[in-house]
């Protein structure tokens, strides 16, 4: 049994390195792809039909090709055929980014959907123009409306954070991966990234729901 633990604490160095770039790798990923989610957005509803089929040819990308196609893509396809090269790390949060947007930008379009049409005429009604009413009145509304969907998607970013062990990036599963092939063993590396991806998904839920029920509880009052 001393053995086991020993070797389970020898490990524990290359696994929590890799939780450190999987975790820098979620943070930055979902901070962009809010900003590609917003922006694929307002494409979508805009009134400008070029608009409209960027966001289209976007979204029918992304959702009708696998993650891992992707990120094989941009750091090998992309970067040959424009004859530049970029970090493991940067292909990573751009694969990323682009792939939690897609499904952002449907999500926000859905909170926009669901403000209720009277807050616009009202915002235009006080002066304001389009952009405004949408920045200062219809976004904050929207914002809180898909909360509980952000919050399932950064669980979702999370766990496929794993996928782009497939360019290399030695995040936590790849540490896992380099610790197999230098020890032979398996099932505990395996077992010990699937515990920690656990612990951090119930954490981020327990996190999530206690949002989620303070927000119910100011609408209430």
């Amino acid at each position: 049994m001393s053995n086991y633990f020993e070797y389970v604490a020898s490990i524990m160095p290359q696994l929590l390195l890799g939780l450190k770039v999987t975790l820098q790798m979620t943070v930055v990923s979902l901070a962009l792809a809010v900003v590609v989610g917003m922006a694929s957005c307002m494409f979508s509803i805009s009134k400008v039909k070029p608009l409209n089929w960027i966001s289209g040819v976007y979204l029918s990308i992304i959702r009708g090709t696998p993650l891992m196609v992707q990120s094989l893509f941009i750091y090998f396809g992309l970067t040959a055929a424009l004859d530049f090269r970029i970090s493991i790390f940067k292909a990573a949060v751009i694969v990323l980014c682009l792939n939690a947007g897609a499904y952002l930008s449907e999500i926000f379009r859905s909170g926009i959907a669901a403000v209720n049409k009277g807050q616009m005429e009202a915002g235009r009604s006080l002066g304001l123009d389009y952009a405004s009413t949408m920045r200062f009145i219809i976004v904050p509304q929207a914002f809180k409306n898909v909360l509980p969907a952000l919050g399932n998607e950064l669980i979702t970013l999370l766990k496929e954070t794993s996928i782009v062990t497939v360019i290399g990036l030695r995040d936590l599963t790849k540490g896992a991966m380099i610790v197999n092939a230098n020890t032979y063993q398996a099932f505990v590396p395996f077992l010990a990234i699937a515990a920690i991806y656990l612990l951090m998904v119930m954490a981020l839920s327990w996190l999530l729901g206690k949002m989620e029920r303070r927000l119910r509880q100011s609408d209430i009052r």
